[in-house]
């Protein structure tokens, strides 16, 4: 089974590219949903969380704000830093079970879309390592439609790898920069290359 990390910066398209692997019949799991329930109730990123950052982080009805745990890390690299120590080896772990559940299943190709990828340094623990880019302007125009905080996207950009950093240490790039058409197509190339690989 070829075992994928998915990455790529704020709103370059990461999730749009996991939608089009899946329909081409590839096993996609997303690192985001995984954080999510590590922050439920009870659960151990929720725990991290009021151990590092106190009540701070928490709603009024006492659940983990991930909004606010946002606001506090994106402010302060030695917090975030701190966080992250603690939820990528619980993160990790999930993925490398479901890698492995994948495999038992008889998958071909299994995807892992997680945006840290590549500043957890865990690129090493995939047989390829996809990294899509686009343009910041046209990053930025993407959040902002979604609703996002343009300064908010800036402090989030700035606190990812660079795309000239990222580049350099991906299997695979597709460059998120025209219609919708055109990144299916690249998507369905860069399919191609591992299916005929693994042929």
């Amino acid at each position: 089974m070829l075992r994928v990390g998915l990455t790529g910066g704020l709103a370059s398209g990461k999730s749009t590219v996991a939608a089009h692997l899946r329909k081409l019949g590839a096993v996609v799991f997303d690192a985001d949903a995984i954080v999510r329930d590590l922050y439920a109730s009870g659960a151990e990123g929720s725990r991290a969380a009021r151990q590092l950052f106190g009540d701070a982080v928490l709603d009024a009805a006492g659940r983990i704000d991930r909004a606010r745990i946002a606001e506090i890390v994106f402010a302060d690299p030695q917090k975030r830093h701190e966080l992250e120590a603690r939820i990528h080896p619980l993160v990790r772990r999930e993925i490398e079970r479901r890698f492995a559940r994948a495999q038992a299943e008889g998958i071909r190709v299994a995807v892992a879309e997680a945006s840290q990828l590549l500043e957890a340094r865990t690129e090493s623990e995939y047989d390829r390592v996809l990294l899509v880019v686009a343009p910041e302007a046209e990053r930025l125009r993407r959040w902002e439609a979604a609703g996002g905080d343009p300064e908010d996207a800036r402090r989030r950009i700035g606190a990812q790898i660079s795309p000239a950093a990222a580049f350099d240490r991906a299997s695979d790039v597709i460059a998120n920069d025209g219609t919708m058409e055109d990144l299916e197509r690249k998507v369905e190339e860069v399919w191609r290359r591992w299916t005929q690989t693994e042929d």
